[in-house]
């Protein structure tokens, strides 16, 4: 028997220049479409008569990227989901994920000015549009966002066996990579406003907050943006820690005065909540 199925295209990778008089504006997104629906014959008769090639899927988002705005991910999402289900009747359900890249204006005098720009970091914007005939679901999120505090972080009072060898740590090194996915309480929404808001929340709970373990942090950091960001009905957290491990230097003569650590990426703890309304 057949069950769940879906299809679509991945990581459709689109960057739009706005060619402003003096200064010009990039984006970079990539999208990934997912169709949910009455597809079956496809898969059981080789029938594709209803089926939408994957190719379309990519030239349909190249074609709406050059026909409007993609200022925000969710709006340009939201017009993408909208596009399909009024096109395809086989189609029940749409999902649309994507990641902005950003970039950032180089500001220089010259013949370049206005039009130089570099990667402004590793990190994500995401948002996920989940549509059917009777509604649409609006995610905003971030990822690979690094922070670091190097004081005011302590994990005591653990559980130990034979196999623990973890000292407490009274006040230490607290770094973490996170991830971030919360839903909007609807669709009128002021995304980008939004989005700055929760990623702004979320660094400050971090750097106010003296933490007790990356789950106390996580705890922390979620309750504020529910708290303070109105358009926000909950929000989940993935919090990987990037471990910081003291180098012992005294065997050369030399003291470190606990200012000289390895970073450690591998392996490293990964924390998950939910915290909502």
């Amino acid at each position: 028997m057949l069950l769940d199925t879906a299809y679509g295209n991945s990581r459709v990778r689109v960057m739009k220049v706005k060619r402003r008089h003096g200064a010009h504006d990039l984006r970079e997104l990539a999208v990934a479409v997912c169709f949910q629906g009455d597809y079956d014959e496809s898969y059981v008769a080789g029938d594709n008569s209803e089926v939408l090639p994957i190719d379309t899927m990519k030239n349909t988002v190249y074609a709406l990227a050059a026909a409007g705005e993609i200022d925000e991910p969710e709006a340009f999402g939201m017009r993408l989901a909208e596009h399909f289900l009024d096109r395809n009747l086989k189609l029940q359900r749409v999902r649309i994920d994507l990641a902005e890249h950003p970039w950032r204006r180089i500001e220089t005098a010259g013949p370049g000015a206005g039009s130089v720009f570099e990667r402004a970091s590793e990190e994500t914007r995401l948002a996920v549009i989940t549509a059917n005939r009777q509604q649409t679901v609006v995610e905003g999120g971030l990822a690979d966002l690094t922070i670091l505090k190097s004081a005011r972080s302590s994990f005591t009072g653990f559980v130990r066996d034979e196999f623990t060898t973890l000292p407490e740590i009274e006040d230490g090194l607290l770094g973490m990579s996170v991830k971030a996915r919360w839903h909007y309480r609807h669709t009128e929404v002021k995304f980008g406003e939004a989005w700055h808001a929760v990623r702004r929340t979320l660094v400050e709970a971090f750097a106010a907050h003296d933490s007790r373990s990356v789950n106390h942090t996580l705890y922390v950091m979620g309750q504020a943006v529910v708290d303070a960001v109105e358009d926000v009905a909950g929000i989940h957290l993935a919090l990987s820690s990037r471990h910081h491990h003291p180098v012992d230097v005294s065997r050369f003569g030399v003291d470190s005065k606990g200012e000289i650590f390895v970073p450690a990426d591998e392996p490293h703890g990964l924390i998950e909540a939910t915290v909502s309304r």
